[in-house]
């Protein structure tokens, strides 16, 4: 019988983690070499580990998913990671598979899907499921925003007037009307709570 494929999971919240350890170990495919709750551990364990597949949230303390992803990417360009994770929006999605992961799952899909998807990036494939290539296909077809519009957008989900984004960003509250004005367009809204509603929902803007 072939060495079961290593894995480690990253997951903050701990039933979750305990959960998934717990499933995964259930196989005699898989072995959980690791399990950590943070990005910054994440980074860290994974160079003294070394496994063969990695299970990452996104939304983790310390070190983003993506920014973890990113970082392990640098040193060991060969890593295989899986996004795994409740948020669906396309710029989640995008952001990940640019960081370099192989395959973005939902949380709460069946086991034997989790499954397939660590064999297959296990094999050197990648794993996205239509629905999630669909949103893909969405993001890459849509307008692009500049990274000031998003430090706009962000300040503009906690919020913030017009007035305080440009004390924040140090630009004249003219300039801020011209980001906002180009957001609404991008995004195809009227107003600055609908803008907001789809910044959450696509994941340009996370709530801590």
């Amino acid at each position: 019988m072939p060495n079961p494929i290593r894995i480690m999971l990253v997951e903050d919240h701990q039933m979750v983690r305990q959960g998934l350890v717990s499933l995964l170990s259930s196989t005699d495919e898989l072995e959980v070499v690791g399990a950590v709750g943070d990005g910054a551990q994440a980074v860290e364990l994974f160079a003294t580990l070394r496994p063969d597949v990695t299970l990452m949230d996104l939304q983790l303390p310390k070190l983003g998913g993506v920014e973890a992803i990113l970082k392990i990417r640098q040193s060991f360009p060969e890593a295989r990671i899986i996004v795994l994770t409740t948020y669906d929006g396309d710029e989640d999605i995008y952001r990940s598979l640019q960081a370099g992961a192989k395959g973005y799952l939902l949380k709460g899909m069946p086991f034997d899907e989790l499954l397939k998807a660590i064999l297959a990036v296990h094999a050197g494939k990648s794993r996205i499921p239509s629905p999630i290539a669909e949103k893909l296909a969405d993001r890459l077809s849509g307008q692009q925003l500049t990274a000031r519009e998003l430090s706009v957008l962000e300040r503009i989900v906690a919020g913030r007037a017009n007035k305080d984004i440009a004390a924040d960003l140090f630009i004249s509250e003219a300039t801020v009307k011209t980001h906002v004005n180009n957001l609404l367009s991008k995004l195809g809204v009227a107003d600055r709570t609908q803008a907001a509603t789809i910044a959450l929902q696509r994941g340009f803007v996370h709530l801590a």
